[in-house]
């Protein structure tokens, strides 16, 4: 049941883009360290940008203001802001990759899918491939906060930008990930070693034949529903989601595990981060919430016209999978408690996360068994 785990080389993975997509966009081998002071880091991104666009390579330092604008549990997000003498400054974003996230990320597979989906006019226009990062266009919007993402009118246009964005043709397998990641995750997750006595007698009480098991039954069960296999987001989180509030547009942007995959689980996943980096899940949406979500998925233009079976078929997928988020998320949580030097509490989060999947799933796969037996004695 398991996968090879591969870890991809940032720099490598950067080469090859190069390689592949020299014509199109602009390229360095430049490496800068994540972990570096604000003020240090300052001066190599200056660098970066004059080494990547040869317009900028003969302006003075002063020229480049730099601001940091997050610094999320994978990613540093930095903006770019160059004043070339013109009317207009020309503004990018650099994205610079977490340290050790190779071993959760498949960068070939992320950089396939950047380069189609901003093609198809979703997030900012994918500029620059460096050694452990990318460039991109700066997009003029705010990043929602979870309570924003709830709220009624905001949901609805993300279900309808949602739609879209599984209508991405990429090019290359169409299997569903999902599984073949959540056991690459368990093998990783599985065979970790902590130095910290804390988080090793932590990590000694999860029994990883029962974590298998689970994801044996639930395979087996979502695999039953035959959701539809869409080009997904995976990570639909609130912060990445954007608003243009003036020109009432929403961008979907950070494409580290997009891929083929169950509609169910994207829209599961999606629910799921209703509860935030807080895991407050009572937060998760009720039946109204996600009835009102689907409506707009599924007919953005008549979504009061839904059928009720449409509804139930969403409702049921969604549910089943979003036990499938808190599995690999937890997994995922592990791994980063054991490979990342950011300061957030990653084993914690397994356990939240895990804790919530054994409290949802009694309820959850009780109701697709039922949807799977009613449809088969039709």
């Amino acid at each position: 049941m398991g996968a090879e785990v591969k870890i991809w080389n940032p720099v490598e993975v950067a080469e090859q883009a190069r390689k592949d997509y020299a014509t199109q966009i602009h390229s360095s081998q430049l490496v800068i360290d994540p972990s570096l002071s604000f003020s240090q880091m300052k001066p190599l991104v200056i660098k970066l940008c004059k080494d990547m666009f040869k317009d900028w390579s003969n302006l003075d330092d002063s020229c480049f203001e730099v601001d940091k604008i997050s610094g999320g549990i994978t990613n540093l997000l930095l903006k770019v802001t160059v004043k070339n003498g013109s009317s207009v400054d020309d503004t990018v974003t650099i994205r610079l990759y977490g340290p050790n996230t190779e071993y959760i990320i498949d960068r070939h597979r992320e950089l396939q899918a950047t380069k189609y989906i901003t093609s198809a006019g979703f997030g900012a226009k994918w500029l620059g491939i460096f050694g452990n990062g990318m460039v991109q266009s700066f997009i003029n919007a705010h990043t929602l906060s979870p309570s924003d993402m709830r709220e009624p009118k905001m949901a609805a246009k993300i279900a309808r930008a949602l739609r879209r964005f599984h209508h991405v043709e990429v090019p290359g397998s169409r299997e569903p990930q999902l599984w073949n990641d959540v056991w690459k995750f368990f093998e990783t997750a599985s065979t970790l070693k902590f130095d910290d006595s804390e988080k090793k007698n932590a990590y000694e009480t999860i029994s990883f034949k029962e974590v298998h098991d689970e994801i044996v039954e639930l395979q087996e069960v979502t695999e039953s529903l035959n959701s539809p296999v869409i080009f997904s987001h995976n990570d639909l989180l609130s912060g990445n989601i954007m608003v243009n509030e003036e020109e009432d547009k929403v961008y979907i942007i950070d494409y580290e595990y997009a891929s083929y995959n169950y509609r169910g689980f994207d829209i599961g996943n999606h629910f799921a981060e209703y509860a935030g980096f807080d895991c407050d899940y009572d937060l998760y949406p009720n039946m109204n919430q996600q009835y009102h979500f689907f409506r707009h998925y599924i007919q953005p233009d008549r979504p009061n016209e839904v059928s009720d079976k449409d509804l139930e078929t969403f409702y049921v997928e969604a549910n089943a999978y979003a036990l499938a988020s808190h599995l690999s998320w937890s997994l995922w949580g592990l791994i980063q408690a054991r490979m990342s030097p950011i300061d957030f509490d990653y084993l914690g989060y397994f356990f939240l996360r895990y804790n919530e999947y054994k409290r949802r799933k009694e309820g959850f796969l009780s109701m697709a068994r039922s949807y799977i037996a009613a449809g088969k004695n039709k």
